[in-house]
């Protein structure tokens, strides 16, 4: 897989005009401008860069998940550095908006270099991007002008501060925006929590449990064709649960079920539903339901 460390080779790939700085490239359309088209397809790569672009969605439908979503409002996607990156030439955006790609080591010995990490939004997969309102966009487009403003200007001890200052800012709003969509995506989450749900019901069904362990979150994640950090948010946000507490009630729930056989010992039911260590399940147990799985038993009558 081709990996570009520096910002100026990463461009020359995509066939985008070279950076005014050695670690900082802007480029926008204005008025009745249009982008520099990047190639139309590419394998897999990655590089060393935070790439923030806004682009609006002119030809069909593009899938998350299961689901299609209009981008007719335009997209703002986040790629964090040594993302994978892959696309072909079936989705068709129209070029106006902006793009801004910045190197890591830009970011170094700045707040911004921890804080920008802390971003959930740059993990998400680009089918992933958040949908701006028309209120919102201009919020965006007016920050990004003042960012490419000082890009263009003549550099001075003044530049990166004010740049890294404004990126701050785009991503608190951005951030702002992802809460607003997550709120306003009651459905999607519903419909997130049931393919969740049923994914775990079949995995238990099919003796999956058994015969591989208990799934990891990204396991899941990658069954429902999203990435595991927005299944994480999605849910939290509409349940108040993570992924990790419905996996546990979903095993809970089982080995109330599995305790109802009497000629189970406990550790035989903990090795059933995955657990390695009997203790572990036994605390967990007790901690979801408030009583031991040995208690559990003796409140039915089971023993």
């Amino acid at each position: 897989m081709q990996h570009f460390k520096t910002l100026s080779s990463y461009l020359d790939y995509l066939k985008l005009p070279r950076p005014e700085h050695p670690m900082l490239s802007v480029l926008s359309s204005k008025g009745n401008g249009y982008l520099p088209c990047p190639r139309e397809s590419s394998p897999p790569i990655i590089n060393d860069c935070y790439t923030i672009s806004f682009k609006k969605y002119v030809e069909g439908n593009l899938n998350y998940g299961r689901t299609k979503y209009d981008f007719t409002n335009g997209a703002l996607i986040f790629i964090a550095p040594r993302q994978v990156l892959q696309w072909d030439n079936s989705v068709v955006f129209e070029q106006k908006g902006f793009s801004i790609n910045i190197h890591e080591d830009f970011l170094k010995g700045t707040a911004l270099a921890q804080q920008i990490k802390k971003y959930g939004f740059f993990s998400y997969s680009v089918n992933e991007a958040l949908h701006l309102s028309p209120k919102e966009e201009k919020q965006i487009e007016s920050i990004v002008e003042n960012i490419e403003i000082e890009y263009h200007n003549n550099q001075d001890v003044f530049s990166k501060e004010i740049i890294i200052s404004q990126l701050d800012t785009l991503l608190k709003y951005a951030n702002r925006f992802y809460e607003r969509q997550f709120l306003n995506r009651k459905e999607l989450s519903n419909t997130l929590l049931e393919q969740f749900n049923n994914h775990l019901t079949d995995y238990f069904e099919l003796g999956e449990l058994q015969k591989n362990g208990i799934p990891s979150i990204e396991q899941i994640a990658n069954k429902m064709a999203v990435s595991q950090r927005y299944l994480s948010d999605t849910l939290k946000k509409e349940t108040g649960k993570s992924t990790t507490e419905h996996l546990q009630l979903h095993l809970i729930n089982e080995a109330k079920n599995i305790l109802l056989k009497p000629n189970k010992s406990i550790s035989e039911v903990a090795y059933e539903l995955g657990f390695e260590y009997p203790p572990y399940f036994s605390r967990l147990f007790k901690k979801k339901e408030g009583i031991s799985p040995t208690q559990y038993r003796e409140k039915y009558n089971l023993n």
